[in-house]
């Protein structure tokens, strides 16, 4: 995984992406998320594969534009969630805190 995510980076520092506007690669971000949701809501195995691996890619360039990592977000959100309490709701998660 170490080396899929350098050589995600390095492809992105040979674009010039790590230079480019975080917010612009925040709408990447939003657009391969919409078509991780066109994927599942047609059932199409391939394309919601591709979709998720797009979205991870987007997130890794974002991260780096912000001089941060992959594995630094999410030890980060790991951190806030391993101990977390809830339920599940209507097929979703909610946290304790935000349960009524």
């Amino acid at each position: 995984m170490d080396v899929l995510i350098e050589s995600v980076e390095q492809w992105a520092k040979n674009k010039g992406l790590d230079k480019a506007e975080p917010s612009k690669q925040m709408l990447k971000v939003v657009e391969e998320t919409g078509e991780v949701a066109a994927a599942l809501a047609r059932n199409d195995q391939d394309a919601l594969r591709d979709g998720i691996g797009d979205v991870a890619v987007t997130l890794i360039i974002l991260a780096l534009q912000n001089d941060m990592d992959l594995y630094e977000c999410l030890n980060f959100a790991y951190d806030e969630i391993k101990g977390r309490t809830g339920k599940m709701v209507n097929g979703v998660f909610v946290k304790s805190s935000d349960l009524k």
